[in-house]
C-alpha cells in the first residue's frame, strides 16, 4: 500500500471537490492536521473513517485504496489486491498499536518498581505492594510480545520471567539494605519486637533477615542475618550504633601511644555520646585525656545511657591505647574519673579481651565480655560504681565538677 500515492490522491480530489483541509476535517470530524497527514502520506485514515471518506470525495473505496481512478475494466483485479493490502496495513497497525501498549506497561512497571525503593514510607506495605506490581506490569507487557501459539508455553515463559525478575529485585533491594540502611523492600514480614531491653524490628525477607536495633533512635543500627542464624533472643544487641561504635570499627584508631592528637579525635567520634558535642585535651605528661562534653550528664540519662557508655568508652580506650594511665569524662553537671588500674582491677574480663603477651583483642571475647553486658542495667550500675571516682582528681590536679 503506496501511503504517499494515496495521501496524493486524497489531496487531487478533495481539491476537485473545493475544500479545505479544514472542511473536509470538520465533514469527517477530525482535525485538519490529521487531514495534512493523510494527504503527505506519513499517515491513513483510520478504518472507520474509509466508507465516510470516500462519500465526501466521490470515490469507491476501491480507488482509495488503490490512490487513483479505475475504470470498470480492472476495478475487479485492483479490488482483491487492494483488500490484501488493507488486511497487511490493519495488521501492521493493530501490530504497532500492541506493541505500543505492551512497552507502555514495561515502563510502568519499571517506573513502580524504582518508586518502591525511592519512598521515604519504608514501614508500610506500600512497598511491598507497588513492587509486585510493577513485577506483574512488566511481566504482562512482555507477555503480550511472546512470539508462541501455545497460551501454555507463554504462561510458563512468564512465570520462568516473574521468578527471574522477582530474584533481580531481591538482589537489588539486598545491596540497597547493605549499602544505604533502609528496610527491605522486597520483605513478606514486619514485625516489632522488644527483647532483652531493646527495641528493635525484624523484616524477613524471601532469602534473609534484617534486624533493626534502636529502633528510630541516633544509635540505631542493622543487622542482616544471610544464613538465618539470629532469633530475637541471640541477635547481638548494643545500645550503641554498633557499625560507628562497634570494636570492629574502632580498631582502626589502635595506636600505643595517647599523644596523637588526631588518632584520638577521631577515636571519640566513633565512640558513643560523641552526638553531645565534645572537646578534649591530652595530657603528655600524666599520659592522660580529658574530654568536655556539651551536655549535661542527667539530661540524657534514659536508661542508663551515659553509665553504659561512660564505662563501654573507658574500657575501649584501655584496650586501644597502649599508654594511657586515666581518663577524665567532664559533663556540664558533674565528672568522673578513672585509671587504668582501675579498669584492670574492676573489670576482670579486661585480661580475657586483651592478652597480656601479644597484646592482641579478642574480638568474640570483646562482644560477649562487654558489649552484649551493656544491655544489662544490673552489670552496668555495678561496673560503673566499682570503676569510677567522681569527682575526677587525676594526679597533679582538682578536676572538680562543672558549676
Amino acid at each position: 500500500m503506496d501511503t504517499k500515492k494515496i495521501g496524493a490522491f486524497i489531496a487531487s480530489c478533495r481539491k476537485a471537490k473545493r475544500y479545505t483541509q479544514q472542511q473536509l476535517a470538520e465533514r469527517l470530524g477530525v482535525t485538519n492536521k490529521t487531514v495534512s497527514r493523510w494527504e503527505t502520506g506519513k499517515y491513513m485514515p483510520d478504518l472507520s473513517l474509509l466508507k465516510p471518506l470516500c462519500e465526501e470525495l466521490d470515490i469507491t473505496l476501491n480507488e482509495l485504496l488503490s490512490g487513483e481512478k479505475i475504470d470498470a475494466e480492472h476495478a475487479a483485479n485492483s479490488s482483491e489486491e487492494n483488500i490484501s493490502n488493507t488486511i497487511e496495513y490493519a495488521l501492521r497497525r493493530i501490530t504497532g498499536e500492541r506493541r505500543v501498549i505492551s512497552a507502555l506497561l514495561i515502563i510502568a512497571g519499571i517506573l513502580f518498581c524504582c518508586s518502591a525503593f525511592l519512598s521515604s514510607d519504608t514501614e508500610s506495605r506500600y512497598g511491598v505492594i507497588v513492587s509486585a506490581a510493577g513485577l506483574f506490569l512488566i511481566v504482562f507487557g512482555i507477555f503480550r510480545e511472546l512470539p508462541l501459539k501455545a497460551m501454555w508455553k507463554k504462561l510458563c515463559v512468564s512465570l520462568l520471567l516473574f521468578i527471574l525478575f522477582l530474584n533481580v529485585l531481591c538482589i537489588v533491594d539486598y545491596m540497597n539494605v547493605v549499602t544505604y540502611n533502609r528496610p527491605p523492600v522486597c520483605r513478606y514480614m514486619t514485625e516489632s519486637i522488644f527483647s532483652r531491653n531493646t527495641k528493635m524490628i525484624r523484616y524477613s525477607c524471601p532469602f534473609y533477615k534484617v534486624y533493626r536495633i534502636n529502633t528510630d533512635t541516633v544509635n540505631e543500627y542493622y543487622i542482616i542475618d544471610t544464613k538465618n542464624e539470629y532469633t530475637e533472643e541471640t541477635v547481638p544487641l548494643s545500645p550503641f550504633d554498633r557499625e560507628k561504635s562497634g570494636i570492629r570499627n574502632l580498631l582502626n584508631y589502635r595506636s600505643p601511644y595517647i599523644g596523637d592528637n588526631s588518632n584520638a579525635g577521631n577515636l571519640l567520634n566513633a565512640l558513643p555520646l560523641s552526638e553531645f558535642g565534645f572537646v578534649f585535651e591530652i595530657d603528655p605528661d600524666g599520659r592522660g585525656l580529658t574530654v568536655d562534653y556539651h551536655s549535661t550528664d542527667w539530661y540524657s540519662n534514659d536508661d542508663l545511657y551515659i553509665e553504659k557508655a561512660l564505662v563501654y568508652n573507658s574500657v575501649c580506650i584501655f584496650l586501644l591505647i597502649d599508654n594511657i594511665e586515666y581518663i577524665n569524662w567532664n559533663f556540664s553537671g558533674s565528672s568522673y574519673h578513672i585509671t587504668r588500674e582501675a579498669v584492670e582491677a574492676g573489670f576482670p574480663d579486661y585480661a580475657v579481651i586483651k592478652s597480656m603477651e601479644t597484646g592482641e583483642i579478642d574480638l568474640a571475647l570483646f562482644d560477649d565480655c562487654l558489649e552484649s553486658k551493656m544491655n544489662d542495667n544490673a552489670f552496668v550500675s555495678a561496673r560503673f560504681l566499682s570503676l569510677f571516682i567522681p569527682p575526677a582528681s587525676p594526679s597533679g590536679s582538682d578536676l572538680q565538677p562543672s558549676e
